[in-house]
């Protein structure tokens, strides 16, 4: 009798699997959405237009409303910056060589992305919540949102800069993909991970370690990251 062609139980497992793999949503959101979020900390992925084509990884450790820490990595994992955001001063620092830049917060972040951005506004982008915005302190802002029919924000507009939501986290607000327009540069901001009120060291803001290091220009440190890359 001539056989019927089939599958065996193991390729069928296989099969199986391998679906599940490609097709089941991936797991962004490591614990639940807490009621009072305190602090959010994950690991995320950036692509810039300039300089050309650039990609990078990094992990953000923020705590609300006015403290950051972000780690930028290279595709080794290798640590190749870091800035420190705290409720007074804000720093990017290159710990393999021990030196620091101090800078405005909103210049730090426009080193980073190429265009002003403070902490308040990156958690907002990341949190997808702006509720802590009245309208008065939304206008003086200068911000322009955009939300869907579930409340959420879809897009936002401040001056030249305007940010969109591709993509959100399944069953949430939190958005997955960002894409953004500004004169200076352009991208897109992609949250690999995600997850929230951690305990952290107290200490984690704290920036009396950079006693050990040097303090630089930006030209010194920007000519230190040129030799990194």
């Amino acid at each position: 009798m001539r056989r019927r062609p089939g599958f065996s139980p193991g390729s069928v497992l296989w099969l199986l699997l391998l679906s599940l793999v490609s097709c089941g949503p991936s797991q962004v959101l490591l614990s639940p959405v807490p009621a009072r979020l305190e602090s959010i900390e994950g690991h995320a992925r950036i692509w810039l237009a300039n300089p050309e084509g650039s990609r990078t990884k990094f992990s953000f450790l923020l705590h609300l409303p006015d403290q950051g820490i972000i780690e930028v990595t290279n595709f080794l994992g290798h640590s190749l910056y870091r800035i420190l955001i705290s409720r007074d001063e804000a720093y990017l620092i290159i710990p393999s060589k021990k030196v620091y830049w101090k800078g405005d917060e909103t210049e730090i972040f426009d080193r980073f992305l190429g265009f002003p951005l403070d902490l308040n506004e990156m958690i907002h982008l990341i949190s997808g919540d702006w509720s802590d915005l009245s309208r008065e302190r939304l206008q003086a802002s200068a911000w322009h949102l955009e939300k869907d029919a579930q409340g959420r924000i879809t897009a936002g507009q401040r001056q030249g800069l305007r940010f969109s939501v591709e993509e959100f986290i399944p069953n949430s607000r939190f958005p997955r993909s960002l894409r953004f327009e500004h004169p200076g540069n352009s991208g897109r901001l992609k949250i690999l991970k995600m997850d929230f009120n951690l305990p952290h060291n107290r200490g984690a803001f704290e920036a009396d370690f950079l006693r050990d290091f040097a303090s630089k220009t930006w030209e010194e440190i920007q000519g230190i990251l040129n030799d990194e890359g």
